[in-house]
């Protein structure tokens, strides 16, 4: 039987030109890379992003496509796209999760495993 499966990773950095602590805002630019490493074809319909500052302030985002697409991937191939958030606090944490489907309309969810939004200062 066929199994449907997305693989993601994400590579964070900080924006500092998007940035402005005085007035409490951190930008942070992250490249998720979905790869199809299930053994069908699969669609990436929509996606469900929780990000959460350091004040446990919580902003749920949530549409249609990533960065205006919606990538059909064979197995064995990627799509990777860079988009950026910004959070009020110099960390927080971001996880999502991409709603897709197969070829044969079986819909699955591929998770992003929680990541870290920090800047490298903030850390000392």
């Amino acid at each position: 039987m066929a199994h449907p499966e997305f693989t993601c990773s994400v590579a964070v950095r900080h924006l500092p030109e998007q940035s402005d602590p005085k007035l409490r805002q951190y930008a942070f630019a992250y490249t998720v890379t979905i790869r199809n490493t299930g053994d069908i074809t699969a669609q990436l319909i929509a996606r469900h992003w929780t990000i959460i500052d350091a004040e446990d302030h919580r902003d749920d985002v949530r549409g249609l496509a990533v960065v205006g697409h919606q990538p059909v991937l064979k197995p064995g191939e990627e799509f990777e796209y860079t988009s950026w958030t910004r959070i009020a606090t110099p960390h927080g944490t971001m996880r999502g999760t991409f709603m897709c489907m197969t070829d044969e309309a079986e819909s699955f969810d591929a998770s992003v495993p929680e990541f870290g939004l920090t800047l490298a200062s903030a850390l000392h």
